[in-house]
């Protein structure tokens, strides 16, 4: 049974007054089945606080309402997977596949996430404040992820669209077989993948750059960023490229 623990409301007695609902889950005596379940019958602007996650796999996953769910702790694999709407903040690390396959509202971890973050990704905003392993939007179809630290080899393999900022260093192979995402990376890059270029920084990407840092709460100056995209020379196969692929 879901443990919820609703602290006492501070709201004016107005009758229009209408605060959030907030309610905290304990992990320690409740299932993860039971949490997803609760927030999965939750009405748009309820908080919820996650405690003792205790490194569980698949918290947060699927919501499809307006709520905000803040996980105090380290959060297991595929936390906040399939997100849609509302928002997610894990105060600590997440494991493999954080926000896999979001497609809209945001996603934000205070510490490092594992890899492939926010793989598949069609929406939304992912940022992570630390640094984010291997194969971070891997396969990436529109979301915008923010990493305020590294991020490890493979990133943005095969990354079809959305906008990738690294404000620290890229490993190896970055953008990989890449199609139409950006990337931007203030650091340096161990080596590029097949077919991802460094690219012209013009002003509409300092803009751009500009939006998706003060998404992330970030105070990077975007003119300390390269731009990395696709040379476009794999969309068809070419004998004269076939040791690329």
């Amino acid at each position: 049974m879901v443990t919820l623990t609703a602290p006492e409301s501070t709201a004016s007695t107005a009758p229009d007054a209408r605060v959030p609902e907030s309610s905290t889950v304990d992990l320690a005596v409740t299932s993860v089945r039971e949490l997803n379940q609760a927030i999965h019958n939750a009405a748009d602007g309820q908080a919820w606080t996650v405690t003792n996650p205790g490194g569980k796999h698949s918290l947060a996953v699927g919501i499809d309402a307006d709520i905000a769910v803040t996980i105090e702790g380290h959060a297991g694999y595929y936390a906040a997977g399939m997100h849609q709407k509302g928002g997610v903040t894990i105060t600590g690390n997440a494991g493999v596949g954080l926000a896999e396959n979001i497609m809209s509202g945001r996603v934000h971890v205070t510490g490092d996430a594992s890899q492939s973050a926010a793989a598949t990704g069609h929406g939304g905003l992912v940022v992570i404040d630390g640094n984010a392993g291997a194969r971070c939007g891997i396969s990436m179809k529109g979301v915008d992820i923010v990493v305020g630290g590294n991020i490890g080899h493979m990133s943005a393999f095969m990354a079809q669209a959305g906008r990738l900022v690294v404000c620290g260093d890229a490993g190896d192979a970055l953008g990989d077989s890449i199609y139409e995402a950006r990337i931007y990376v203030k650091g340096t890059v161990a080596s590029l993948g097949a077919d991802c270029v460094e690219k012209p920084l013009r002003e509409e990407h300092l803009a751009e750059l500009a939006e998706l840092l003060a998404a992330g709460g970030r105070t990077d100056n975007p003119a300390d960023f390269k731009r990395y995209g696709s040379a476009r020379n794999l969309y068809h196969f070419h004998v004269d490229n076939s040791t690329a692929y």
